[in-house]
């Protein structure tokens, strides 16, 4: 089984570059989409039949969201953590299947000048125990965007930039609680070293120079481990300042 996420800022702008093209060649199993800035109503685009789509969009238009296309029909889909502050922004959308709940998440930025730390926090905290709650019931698997990288391997130049939105001591020590309470970072499974990354600033051709940030992840829970078989960054994919990263899985039976 096949997962892929990708953070495509701005379905409709990526729908007119290579978006089905990478749909088609990839073949995910279940594609998970964060920062789509639009409604289903909005796209004129009729997808491939082998796909059912769910949307989870912002209250504020052409802002966040996510949307999810999957092979197999959920058991349940819902698009609510369950905490007011953080169901009107389109961030959350999680899938059950008859193995596991697959979460599609579009963490918050913190913003330039921090102004959204504090929230940042909250969601943080907040959404490990959602998280939590799932497990209890059977594996989670959460893809997305989580805006923040890990530690100093996950972005090429990290000196100084402990005030910056995204590599904060807060952020990184919140992240680090989703480890701390036994979910793992598929990707550092298979690869320990730096230079891979997800994202890349538009601004300084810093794509071209791999001079990016790893903020987009697969985390599993440990249960799952076992099946777990390789951890992937499509880096090449264009299309986004984000790039897709996956996951597969072998069957339960093995």
């Amino acid at each position: 089984m096949k997962l892929v996420s990708w953070n495509v800022n701005g379905l409709r702008s990526v729908l007119r570059k290579n978006f089905l093209e990478f749909l088609e060649s990839e073949e995910p199993d279940v594609l998970c989409l964060q920062e789509i800035k639009c409604s289903p109503d909005e796209v004129e685009q009729l997808w491939p039949v082998r796909y059912t789509t769910y949307w989870n969009c912002a209250e504020k238009k052409g802002y966040s969201g996510t949307a999810m296309f999957t092979r197999q029909r959920p058991l349940d889909v819902s698009t609510r953590m369950g905490i007011p502050e953080h169901d009107n922004e389109g961030r959350l959308l999680s899938a059950e299947f008859p193995e596991f709940f697959v979460v599609n998440v579009y963490v918050p930025n913190s913003r330039s000048g921090l102004t959204r730390l504090p929230y940042r926090q909250r969601w943080d905290a907040d959404f490990l125990a959602y998280l939590k709650g799932l497990e209890r019931r059977k594996p989670v698997i959460v893809c997305g965007d989580f805006n923040v990288a890990h530690t100093e391997l996950d972005l090429a130049n990290p000196k100084g930039k402990t005030l910056h939105h995204g590599f904060t001591p807060q952020e990184r020590a919140g992240f680090q609680a989703f480890l701390d309470n036994g979910f793992i970072d598929t990707f550092r499974e298979f690869e320990k070293g730096g230079g891979h990354y997800t994202w890349w600033s538009p601004l300084t051709n810093a794509r071209a120079r791999n001079k990016g940030w790893r903020i987009d992840y697969f985390l599993i829970s440990a249960s799952l481990r076992p099946r777990l078989k390789s951890a992937f960054i499509r880096s090449e994919v264009l299309g986004s300042d984000h790039c897709p990263v996956g996951i597969e899985l072998a069957d339960a039976s093995g």
